[in-house]
């Protein structure tokens, strides 16, 4: 809580300040009014001549009652301003955090852990600041106050007021304590909804094409169920309390008016009577005032468990820094060969697994030189190009880029030497020319020309051009829009934009037919021939060029070579090649084969 303190600028400072003195007057002005009732009832028992002094009481009672109203509006005022601040920038530091994560951070999360820390949560933090702040406030000091003022009253009444008090806080201690693990309950249940949902959306071509509907329907259920049986559970409980208040509320007013008749008919004359009772309506006023408190403190306690569990979630979000630190270089010294990439080395493993993922892979990529990786799903070929970019560091050895070890790089200057293409290609709601233009680099201006050009590279231009609208057609949320050929060749198109040093392709190429996955290399080569690139496939027929093919196999590497080469001495290798191509497509000769 201390953080989201730390959130508040002077201005929301200044709102807070006049909202607790708004509130104190407001207080003021309730316990204000009984001693007017008090004068009015005993105005109106004392008979003949009392009406101007009773009619002036009961105009200053009107007006406390509405300087309150006036002040529990400008009050609401005041909180909902600093609610709607906090969250504001609640929302920007969670934000900006996940977006600074590395893979193991998001992955440990989850990401509809971490949509939920960012929309539900931060809500559940602006619903208590805006209900919550003014009767956290508002709550002890009416009840300190309306307490003082009872204390100088009768003795009988003050204890009856105190038995009910007790009641209250005992009522809300064992449903505080019954509760509050609920609520915890609810947003990693929460969680668990929204991870069935995003993965039911994002999959619902399988699910359909699988007759799965009714599976999913079930697991969805089953999630819901959950999730329902908790918040009826949470409900219901604070369901109780409110019926319980008013319980106590209307036998506490019984209890005072009993006391009131009993003590009255104990009293020898009239003018005794009459003033006791005129004490008895104002004490009345001040107990209804004292339960008012608790009440409100009832509010707290519905909302503040789930608001705490809230904060707690986001604090964890907050206070997780990133595994990948950011170096200090930010840029390659002058002379140092550009593009090159070398692994000394490297060994691998996802945090928390036991088993190594890649096994002492060295190997190194001169400027302009095309390095590829084949092998087996499974094999670590995406893995190992993941750690030029840094999305994971090596667990042991060295990664290199132009001689540097990538962890000496700040995040932004490895970035910007690095045009990357997911195996998932991915695009953004915008335009065709928003997302080729897609980023920021040092020292590179992005233009229609240069948009154009890459396409024309990543040979999309002739399905960019018949586009409603061309460059500037409207592209939806995750490319849904264009075909799987289509975001591919736009995704390594905003990779060429980027005129990086590095291509990194990791298998960039599966939903593109041979013709096109050959002319679009062929423009590669020839228009961005001093670029290193790092290439993941699965065709031999996309990487039977490269400079460098290195055959994974469990991680490990079991060949290395021109096609060539490992045709003549990777076993591993033939057979990826013999199960994709012809004899003839691989240009085997008999004296080839019976070597092989």
């Amino acid at each position: 809580m201390n953080r989201i303190l730390k959130t508040l600028k002077w201005r929301e400072w200044v709102f807070a300040f006049l909202g607790v003195g708004f509130i104190v007057l407001q207080v003021w002005l309730d316990l204000t009014m009984p001693d007017y009732m008090e004068k009015i009832t005993m105005l109106a028992i004392s008979g003949a001549g009392a009406g101007g002094e009773i009619w002036k009481n009961g105009a200053l009672m009107l007006g406390c009652a509405l300087g309150s109203a006036l002040s529990s509006v400008l009050v609401g005022f005041f909180v909902a301003r600093i609610a709607a601040a906090v969250s504001f920038r609640l929302r920007s530091l969670v934000f900006d955090k996940v977006e600074s994560y590395s893979m193991e951070e998001i992955n440990r999360f989850s990401t509809a852990s971490l949509i939920t820390r960012t929309t539900n949560d931060i809500q559940q933090v602006q619903m208590f600041i805006a209900m919550g702040m003014q009767v956290i406030v508002k709550a002890p000091i009416l009840a300190v106050w309306a307490i003082c003022k009872i204390l100088s009253r009768n003795w009988q009444w003050s204890a009856a007021t105190a038995v009910a008090v007790g009641v209250m806080v005992a009522m809300l201690l064992v449903i505080l304590i019954a509760v509050f693990p609920k609520f915890r309950l609810v947003q990693k249940l929460t969680d668990n909804l929204n991870g069935v949902t995003r993965e039911n959306l994002t999959g619902v071509r399988v699910v359909r094409a699988y007759n799965a509907e009714e599976y999913q329907q079930k697991k969805f259920e089953k999630a819901n169920l959950e999730l329902t049986k908790t918040q009826l559970f949470t409900s219901r409980a604070m369901a109780i309390m409110l019926p319980m208040m008013t319980m106590i509320m209307s036998g506490l007013t019984l209890a005072i008016y009993w006391l009131g008749a009993y003590l009255i008919d104990t009293l020898p004359t009239g003018a005794e009577r009459s003033e006791l009772f005129g004490q008895m309506s104002a004490f009345s006023g001040y107990a209804m005032q004292v339960v008012a408190a608790f009440m409100m403190l009832t509010m707290i306690f519905i909302i503040l468990p789930r608001a705490m569990v809230s904060v707690r979630r986001i604090r964890e979000v907050l206070d997780t820094d990133s595994s990948i630190l950011d170096g200090k270089l930010s840029a390659s010294s002058d002379g140092a060969p550009k593009g090159t990439v070398e692994f000394k080395n490297v060994s691998f493993r996802y945090p928390d697994a036991s088993e190594y993922v890649l096994h002492d892979l060295s190997f190194k990529a001169e400027a302009g030189q095309t390095v590829a990786f084949i092998g087996s799903t499974g094999s670590g070929k995406s893995t190992a190009i993941n750690l030029v970019p840094r999305f994971y560091d090596a667990t042991e050895g060295e990664v290199l880029v132009d001689g540097i070890n990538v962890k000496e790089y700040t995040l932004r200057a490895l970035h910007d030497k690095i045009g990357y293409v997911p195996q998932r290609a991915v695009l953004f709601s915008g335009t065709v020319e928003s997302n080729v233009a897609y980023g920021e680099k040092a020292g590179l201006e992005f233009s229609e020309e240069g948009v154009k050009e890459a396409v024309r590279i990543a040979q999309g231009q002739e399905f960019v051009e018949k586009m409603e609208g061309g460059y500037k057609a409207h592209i939806a949320q995750g490319g849904t829009n264009v075909s799987g050929g289509q975001k591919q060749r736009l995704a390594i198109a905003r990779a060429v934009c980027r005129k990086p040093e590095i291509f990194i392709f990791d298998d960039s190429f599966s939903a593109l037919d041979y013709r096109t996955d050959k002319e679009l290399r062929s423009a590669l080569k020839h228009e961005t021939g001093d670029a290193t690139s790092l290439i993941v496939a699965q065709r031999i027929g996309t990487i039977r060029d490269a400079d460098l093919i290195i055959v994974l196999e469990d991680g490990a590497v079991v060949g290395k070579g021109t096609h060539d080469e490992l045709m003549q001495n990777c076993e591993v290798y033939r057979e990826i090649a013999y199960s994709q191509l012809s004899e003839e497509e691989l240009g085997i000769t008999g004296e080839v084969k019976n070597n092989g």
